[in-house]
């Protein structure tokens, strides 16, 4: 006779050890920690729809939902776990029939898979990971935008190519940031919005002949909506595929970031410093102060990009159909992948905070670097008439003589301009010293640039209150996403506690 509550009946044997080592063990425990909770959540939600349903009597749901919730107090730990069945749920009902008997305890199951199920609570998982990494990325933006504030007149060279181009300041470096964390916001919630539906009353694949309402326990589960086909339901999981690639994203644009604050901390370029609690120590070289924090955070965004790929690749060449490797495979890298983001987010946040400026040396390299090159040549246009092309040439010949000669852009003159235009043109620029000298100034250029989207400080000013704006509007649509969950989770649980009180 079948052992009540064991859903391996139709196998003779119990699982290979090398299976339950393997699979099982590390899955139950994953599902433990990650899922235990949701899936109490769902159960109380189903049941609480069955009974409403007419579809189990409200007498055998409430002593389900009693277990329920009473697991749901102890914790995982309630559940006996010995690895003879595959997953949490077979035990969960395992615990609920050993304390009601097959008869009451196995019609929580009633219309319903592991299928839709399991699919439900690590969309729930996932759901919930998503609004922590949201929140991560706002708080980082917050720091990126009110840094850019304090610095939007710290002057330093720009890079092209690795190259000095042309004058930027540090909090214009920190608004562009900011700016690609919005967009990474954007991809977050786009992932979110296609997490926050519920699979639950797909079943198998069909849905089921028993009158389910799963409008009413999607909005139990604080889903925006049901998944509306049940084998899509079922089958799919682009939503963590979606994710894992928003957060690989992401960390890659943070690892771009700390390759920048990495080189700028270095003796040759002594722009910033970390703080002490960022970096670490030579074992042998007394002078060190090396900038682990920077380069833990380049690689874990190399792991996450392998979540990523993992996830991809578990999936690549499956059915369209529920198969453990396109639909359960996904959780744990994805999942990983979360948790690793949110830890990197806190801590690029503290890193930008606690950063240290040189202003004085970075104006310095902006100053002997040849960044305002461009002006220059833009001064002789608007001076002198001639084309940007022959300007351009201009000015090349003047730097190429100037570091020739050991001599830094500031040393330029407008007699080196009329030397090098008789070369090429015949014929001098003549024109004033003190356009020249203004040309050379690297906050002269940044003043400048009041063009949509320039470095200039009025420019600097509209673009940070625009900024703040959207910061504030994103993050009142996570906490509004997130009140909705909490209500729901509220009402659900205060629904199944008043049918068992």
């Amino acid at each position: 006779m079948a052992e009540a509550g064991n859903l391996r009946e139709r196998v003779k044997e119990p699982p290979s050890a090398l299976l339950v080592d393997s699979y099982y063990r590390g899955a139950v425990a994953r599902a433990q920690a990650l899922v235990f909770d949701h899936e109490m959540w769902v159960h109380l939600a189903h049941g609480l729809m069955l009974e409403r349903q007419g579809i189990v009597g409200r007498d055998a749901i409430a002593a389900c939902l009693r277990e329920v919730l009473a697991m749901a107090e102890a914790g995982p730990e309630s559940v006996p776990v010995d690895h003879r069945q595959e997953d949490l749920y077979s035990y969960v009902e395992r615990r609920i029939i050993a304390a009601l008997g097959p008869d009451i305890g196995g019609r929580l199951h009633t219309g319903r898979s592991r299928n839709d199920l399991n699919a439900t609570t690590w969309r729930m998982a996932l759901r919930s990971a998503l609004l922590e990494v949201q929140r991560g990325t706002l708080a980082l933006r917050a720091t990126l935008l009110r840094l850019a504030a304090e610095h939007a007149e710290v002057v330093m060279p720009g890079y092209t190519h690795a190259q000095h181009a042309q004058p930027i300041t540090f909090g214009y470096w920190l608004l562009s940031a900011a700016d690609v964390l919005a967009r990474d916001q954007r991809r977050l919630a786009g992932a979110f919005v296609h997490a926050d539906q519920a699979p639950l009353g797909a079943g198998a694949l069909t849905t089921t002949a028993f009158p389910l309402d799963r409008a009413l326990t999607a909005a139990l589960l604080g889903f925006a909506a049901p998944l509306e086909s049940a084998y899509d339901a079922v089958a799919s999981r682009d939503d963590a595929l979606e994710a894992a690639a928003a957060m690989a994203l992401l960390m890659t644009f943070l690892s771009r970031l700390a390759t920048d604050l990495q080189a700028w901390s270095t003796w040759e370029y002594g722009f910033v410093e970390l703080a002490d609690r960022h970096s670490a120590v030579s074992s042998i070289m007394p002078q060190k102060k090396n900038p682990v924090a920077l380069e833990h955070l380049k690689a874990a965004a190399g792991i996450v990009q392998g979540a990523l790929m993992g996830a991809l690749s578990a999936t690549k060449n499956t059915a369209f159909g529920d198969v453990n490797d396109a639909v359960t495979a996904v959780n744990e890298p994805v999942l990983d992948a979360a948790a690793r983001t949110r830890r990197i987010l806190a801590l690029a946040e503290e890193v930008f905070s606690h950063l240290t400026l040189r202003p004085a040396r970075m104006a310095q390299a902006a100053a002997e670097g040849f960044g305002t090159a461009t002006e220059l040549a833009d001064v002789i246009v608007r001076e002198s008439g001639l084309s940007f092309r022959n300007a351009h040439t201009i000015v090349a010949m003047v730097v190429r003589d100037a570091l020739e000669a050991g001599k830094n852009a500031d040393a330029i003159t407008a007699a080196d301009l009329d030397r090098a235009a008789v070369s090429a043109f015949g014929k001098p620029l003549n024109i004033h010293a003190a356009a020249v000298a203004q040309a050379l100034d690297p906050a002269a250029n940044i003043r400048g640039r009041t063009v949509l989207g320039g470095p200039a400080p009025e420019e600097m000013a509209r673009m940070l209150a625009a900024r703040r704006a959207a910061l504030a509007a994103d993050a009142a649509a996570v906490e509004t996403v997130a009140q909705r969950i909490i209500t729901a989770r509220q009402r659900c649980f205060a629904e199944a506690r008043a049918m068992t009180g």
